[in-house]
């Protein structure tokens, strides 16, 4: 194979918006302007779209339309459910401490979140996880305190793709006053997430992780769960964030939610045989390394790390092939340090640094794959073949 080809396998940083989300939303761009909060019929009209979206929405989610609240990102999500929960527990217990539980493999909006917590006082238990990225619910209650206000794990980890036992955990939860959130910004619109199944009180998604636009995400709050405000300003969102809704991009979410999820099933059953496929022939250069779980992982998720390399030279020696990866989280792309999820599953420094995450997508083919695993094996040979670490029988 040498014809040169583009392709992008890092839809785990963001997705293209679909053709029929951009066209659900162009209205809202043009005809449909008003202001939702105005009290005349132009604005009410876009009301009665903003409450539909919510609903289509929430129908998806198996929750009440009510305990639907926009916003603009995943990381907005995540900062509102800690930081309100514990706010709103600090208020209603007079008191100026109390306890969070999180996973040291958590999205830095979360572990962020948590540590500016911690400079006020808030005491933070970061739970570890196994060599597969998964966290243990008796680790879970084994940390649990009378003053712990929140939970904070994550449904799928955005680096190496595990999935979490979050029902478990609501489980080992069941009957407390803790409130329990998961950040399912990479499970959203990927696998089926029913909120009461799951059993959590919140959970934060994001729009341009399933084919919506940037900008626009959702934080579900389970009606009866009470947590301060993060966004204060004109009483938007049943006086609980406020700001001017972003008409567009929310019509356009509840629109990418509702084919990702008529599409998830046949979608998800080709996106495993891709991933399956991609694992097993990358598994085969010689001291690679699958990383998170073997089963219980996104569809669309394979990660590895490859010793006696350094991933920012395999992205950029892959980008030049065509093809768009990365080496964990977008988010943390620009920082030199290995990634933080690596290292809590075990890696050492020298290897965790030498990472690559590929993220399939509905557009990704048979000869997408047989293309990457091409370059991969060609690329990880030749950041060999310069290395002084690498020991002469791989170069």
């Amino acid at each position: 194979m040498s014809d040169k080809r583009f392709v992008y396998a890092d839809n785990a940083a963001t997705t293209s918006v679909h053709p029929e989300v951009l066209a659900e939303m162009i209205p809202y761009l043009s005809e449909f302007y008003g202001n939702p909060s105005s009290l005349y019929s132009k604005g009410q009209v876009v009301k009665e779209r903003l409450d539909s979206a919510r609903e289509r929405i929430a129908a998806i989610l198996g929750c009440d339309a009510r305990e639907i609240y926009f916003t603009s990102c995943g990381s907005e999500s995540d900062n509102w459910a800690i930081k309100g929960a514990v706010e709103a527990y600090l208020a209603k217990n007079k008191t100026d401490k109390c306890h969070v539980i999180t996973t040291k493999i958590e999205h830095h909006a979360v572990l962020n979140t948590c540590k500016a917590l911690e400079k006020k006082g808030i005491d933070v238990t970061y739970l570890p996880v196994d060599k597969y990225g998964r966290v243990s619910p008796e680790d879970v209650e084994k940390n649990l305190r009378d003053d712990t206000a929140i939970v904070a794990i994550m449904y799928a980890n955005n680096e190496i793709g595990t999935i979490e036992p979050i029902e478990e955990i609501a489980k080992v939860l069941e009957g407390k006053k803790t409130l329990f959130f998961t950040d399912a910004v990479q499970a959203v619109g990927h696998i089926p997430v029913d909120v009461k199944k799951l059993g959590v009180d919140m959970l934060s998604l994001s729009g341009h992780k399933f084919r919506a636009p940037k900008g626009v995400g959702a934080l579900y709050i389970r009606k009866g769960v009470t947590i301060k405000n993060l966004v204060d300003g004109g009483g938007q969102e049943n006086n609980k964030r406020g700001g001017t809704e972003n008409i567009a991009s929310i019509m356009g979410l509840a629109k990418a939610l509702e084919i990702a999820n008529e599409e998830m099933q046949d979608d998800n059953a080709r996106l495993a045989v891709l991933r399956d496929d991609l694992i097993r022939r990358l598994s085969e250069i010689p001291e690679s390394i699958l990383t998170g779980h073997p089963t219980k992982r996104l569809p669309g998720t394979a990660s590895f790390v490859f010793k006696y390399i350094e991933g920012e030279s395999l992205l950029l020696m892959l980008d030049a092939e065509g093809i768009s990866a990365s080496t964990g989280s977008a988010c943390s792309s620009k920082s030199l340090e290995p990634s933080h999820v690596l290292l809590s599953i075990g890696l050492p420094h020298e290897i965790a640094h030498g990472s690559l995450r590929l993220t399939l997508s509905h557009e990704t083919t048979q000869e997408d794959v047989d293309y990457i695993v091409e370059k991969v094996t060609d690329v990880v040979k030749r950041l060999r073949a310069f290395s002084p670490i690498c020991p002469k029988e791989l170069k």
